[in-house]
């Protein structure tokens, strides 16, 4: 028996727009969707109550109430859904968070193909710049995807600067360049009319977000999903950050020499101002 989650992801290109908001909206609640009626679901997602009817019988499903038995079944066969399940189970709470984690790590791994893995470091090794962009829980991710890469190659922006524009940072980027966007849920308004002029410039884009950005993964290049998933409230980026490490890793192992030579020249000038207490690195 396929969960909801898995049904919307399937179906989500094939939905229409007003089904698509109800989608997101699920993807961006699992673990509650479930306490509202047809008619608060329609209210919330700003909707009419019909297309949430078609939305479900697009999914397979009769009606809502078929989605509510389904949920129940499942908990009752023992599928984790929700934190509460897992108290009841007698799970502790180091437990859970471990399983998640780990089920988290796993999923994003599975979709990460060796040839879309090697296309895209491809793409940061072989990009005349790179620009991260990053906004509200995104950009703490983005920050350090920046970070790394720059250890490794030169070239490498963030945006938005603090009290800057972003139009200033995109207006010199072609086909030549790399923009890596995070786009984890709770984003702004922006990226629904910033992909699409990207890849109307025929700017390549590497989109970094979860599942509830799959209606814009159409406007980029390369997609890697990365779930969020966590046993409470908030989101866990642990995945994004393990993502992040092994691009930057593998990225240093493709031009080796030349991330060597500029790791050493960064220790070099952190020596001379005296910034940081410096360990080894071992690049063999």
């Amino acid at each position: 028996m396929k969960q909801i989650d898995q049904r919307v992801k399937a179906q989500y290109q094939a939905l229409t727009q007003q089904e698509q908001k109800v989608a997101d909206f699920i993807l961006d609640h699992l673990d509650d969707f479930a306490i509202y009626n047809s008619v608060e679901l329609a209210r919330v997602c700003q909707v009419s109550k019909a297309t949430v009817s078609r939305f479900f019988k697009r999914l397979g499903y009769k009606d809502f109430r078929d989605v509510r038995l389904q949920s129940r079944q499942l908990r009752q066969s023992g599928v984790p859904l929700t934190d509460m399940e897992a108290i009841v189970a007698g799970n502790t709470l180091l437990e859970r968070h471990y399983q998640r984690e780990t089920e988290n790590l796993l999923a994003w791994m599975r979709k990460l193909t060796p040839e879309l893995f090697e296309q895209i470091v491809g793409a940061t090794l072989n990009a005349r710049r790179i620009l991260v962009l990053g906004y509200r829980n995104s950009y703490p991710v983005a920050l350090h995807l920046r970070q790394q890469l720059q250890q490794v190659r030169g070239g490498v922006g963030l945006a938005p600067q603090p009290g800057q524009s972003l139009s200033e940072e995109l207006a010199e980027l072609g086909k030549e360049d790399l923009v890596i966007t995070i786009a984890f849920r709770r984003r702004i308004k922006l990226h629904d009319k910033l992909m699409p002029l990207l890849k109307k410039r025929g700017i390549p884009l590497l989109m970094i977000s979860d599942a509830t950005a799959m209606k814009l993964s159409e406007h980029a290049t390369w997609w890697l999903e990365c779930p969020l998933d966590s046993v409470s409230a908030f989101d866990s980026y642990s995945a994004a950050m393990s993502m992040i490490n092994v691009l930057a890793n593998a990225l240093l192992h493709q031009c080796l020499e030349q991330g060597r030579a500029r790791i050493s020249q960064i220790s070099d000038i952190y020596e001379e101002l005296d910034e940081l207490s410096l360990t080894s690195i071992n690049l063999e």
